[in-house]
């Protein structure tokens, strides 16, 4: 995340790239909720991240500034309101896409956020937390793809994520040609590989190695709602 705003080489625009992935959903969704029309909730993050870049608000972190997510939130909330000031959004970013979404695609998305989730900074905790899986689920499905192994991670998604029961592990394993005992031990792997790319990238969102676990902790507990 520090290499996000330290400078322009490719290393540190692939990380800022990263972390517009991570964040443009939830931002979005936070922007819906806060009463703004799916148009403007889209033309305000499409304006958030050119600020970031334009002005490069991530350059003064250092390790120790606290959660990220608090602290793009607190940005965003304060650009939202310069923005009420400012009837004039065009060229924003020098008239160039700063990340590319669908924004049609987006409003399908928050169409299906539960209505009790009303709470705006509820609800961009939850999408942070949601997309941060998605991100290391296709990380570990980019993995087994070069290894040849894209029908291993078809069949063991769900037993990855925890969300198959006794019955249909033993159907998976036939399906798949393996005794219970070596689909446990395949399971038990990837679901090390997946904690693996957890913590990794849930470190590109934090100033320092020792909030990692204390992040993770967090996250895992906004998913318990």
């Amino acid at each position: 995340m520090l290499a996000a705003g330290h400078d322009s080489s490719p290393e540190a625009q692939d990380a800022l790239e990263q972390l517009c992935r991570v964040y443009w959903y939830p931002l979005y969704a936070y922007a819906r909720r806060r009463g703004h029309s799916a148009h403007d909730a889209a033309d305000l993050v499409q304006g958030f991240f050119g600020r970031v870049i334009a002005k490069q608000v991530l350059r003064g972190l250092e390790p120790g500034v606290g959660r990220f997510r608090s602290f793009l939130l607190t940005c965003f909330n304060r650009f939202i309101s310069d923005e009420r000031d400012r009837a004039e959004r065009l060229k924003r970013g020098g008239g160039q896409e700063i990340i590319s979404f669908d924004a049609y695609s987006a409003e399908e998305r928050y169409g299906l956020e539960p209505v009790d989730l009303r709470d705006p900074e509820k609800i961009f905790e939850r999408r942070w937390a949601l997309t941060v899986l998605d991100q290391v689920l296709e990380r570990l499905k980019a993995e087994l793809e070069v290894e040849n192994k894209s029908r291993l991670f078809e069949h063991l998604q769900a037993l990855v994520m925890g969300e198959a029961g006794d019955a249909r592990q033993t159907t998976i394993a036939a399906r798949l040609g393996l005794s219970e005992g070596a689909l446990a031990v395949a399971v038990h792997r990837l679901r090390q590989r997946y904690r693996r790319l957890l913590r990794q990238e849930i470190a590109h969102t934090v100033t320092g190695a020792d909030e990692v676990e204390e992040e993770l902790r967090h996250l895992l507990a906004v998913l318990r709602g």
